[in-house]
Order: C-alpha cells, then sequence, then structure tokens
C-alpha cells in the first residue's frame, strides 16, 4: 500500500424503504476539514485520469457502482516512491478511499452506471491540481 493511502470500510444499513450509506463524519481518520462535496458519474470501461492535488487529500466514495482506482506515488520524498496501488470500491466493497495530497490517481468505471463522490477540505481550486494524459503515466489497465 502507498504510504498515506487509508481505505475505511462504511457501514450501508439496509431499509426495506431504501438503503443508508454512510460516507465521512467529522470524527472520521482522514477527515481534515469541509470545503466542498462533489458527485462525479464514470461510464462502464472508461477511464479517468491522471490526476494530481498538491495541496488537498481527498475521501472518494463509491454509493453507486464499481470503480478500480490505480493510485501512482510520485513523491519523491515519499518511502513508496514510484509504487502503483490498486483498489476497487463500491457495492462490493464499500469504503472510503482517503489518498494524501501528492499522489496520481487514475479510476475506470466497472458497472454500467458508477458515482463517485468526492469529500474536500477546500473549495476546489484548479490551480491546486495537474492532470496528466494516462500514456504519460504507465500503466496497463
Amino acid at each position: 500500500m502507498i504510504d498515506g493511502i487509508l481505505i475505511t470500510p462504511l457501514k450501508r444499513i439496509h431499509h426495506p424503504k431504501g438503503d443508508v450509506f454512510h460516507a465521512m463524519k467529522a470524527s472520521s481518520e482522514g477527515f481534515s476539514g469541509f470545503g466542498e462535496a462533489y458527485f462525479s458519474v464514470i461510464n462502464h470501461g472508461e477511464i479517468k485520469g491522471w490526476k494530481r492535488h498538491n495541496r488537498l487529500g481527498l475521501n472518494i466514495v463509491v454509493p453507486v457502482g464499481e470503480i478500480q482506482f490505480v493510485i501512482f506515488d510520485g513523491r519523491e520524498a515519499s518511502p513508496t516512491h514510484g509504487i502503483f496501488s490498486k483498489t476497487c470500491i463500491g457495492k462490493d466493497n464499500y469504503s472510503r478511499l482517503t489518498l494524501p495530497p501528492g499522489v496520481w490517481v487514475a479510476f475506470r468505471g466497472l458497472d454500467v452506471w458508477n458515482l463517485l463522490l468526492n469529500i474536500i477540505a477546500e473549495e476546489h481550486d484548479y490551480a491546486e491540481s495537474d492532470n496528466a494524459e494516462l500514456s504519460e503515466i504507465p500503466y496497463e489497465w
């Protein structure tokens, strides 16, 4: 596992009229404040990424579908520099993926419809993150 990544199992409370999905509490490990929460859809088989946040940590939850995340540690001072890590979260592994600033992430939709929730400590600032083409970080999808 890459240094600084957390995978936190979450509660899904079954209810006959519709389930309740926990995402994050102020007391949760990985919570560093609230600035913004947003949803992103990733279609089946599509890959989004690579993206790196330089100042913000990410807290990602997949309440609908299943998404495969590939993380690359490009941080020069990290003990896991140059390492890839892969995980799937969603319906079969309902968890929160917490990523530290400075790691690259790309993700692929595995179901027909996949919904991602990201909770960050500040409002999104496009100048704070970097994007790279999939071919720029070699990974065999």
